[in-house]
């Protein structure tokens, strides 16, 4: 068997703020940002159809997620009331890796430079 990652990206349009960082810091102002996610998914690749899981499964996944993300206010959602990149990473860990078994890790990038990576527990 051949072990490979596959990725697929999605971005999404939210608001938030900080409501823990230090007085008068620039992410405790209401704000929003174009998030980028990219869902990994590493596993054997099957010798029959030559990929790991379809693009298209993957898309379908993590419609749900993304609907409650895109164009909201994330503080509103229950477990991002500190919505940081990497509290996001790993709520959106916990929502996916229940219906995508091989998902390996998720990044999230609030902007073109800066992001993080969760790869779970």
């Amino acid at each position: 068997m051949m072990s490979t990652t596959l990725f697929k990206d999605f971005t999404f349009e939210a608001a938030h703020h900080l409501p823990h960082v230090p007085e008068g810091h620039k992410c405790g102002r209401l704000h929003g940002h174009s998030f980028m996610v990219r869902l990994e998914i590493t596993g054997d690749v099957d010798p029959h159809t030559g990929w790991i899981m379809d693009f298209a499964e993957l898309k379908a996944a993590f419609k749900p997620t993304y609907d409650r993300l895109d164009h909201y206010y994330l503080n509103d959602i229950p477990g991002l009331e500190n919505p940081t990149s990497e509290v996001l990473s790993r709520w959106i860990w916990e929502q996916i890796k229940p219906v995508v078994p091989l998902l390996s890790a998720v990044m999230i990038k609030e902007t073109c430079t800066a992001g993080c990576v969760y790869r779970g527990e």
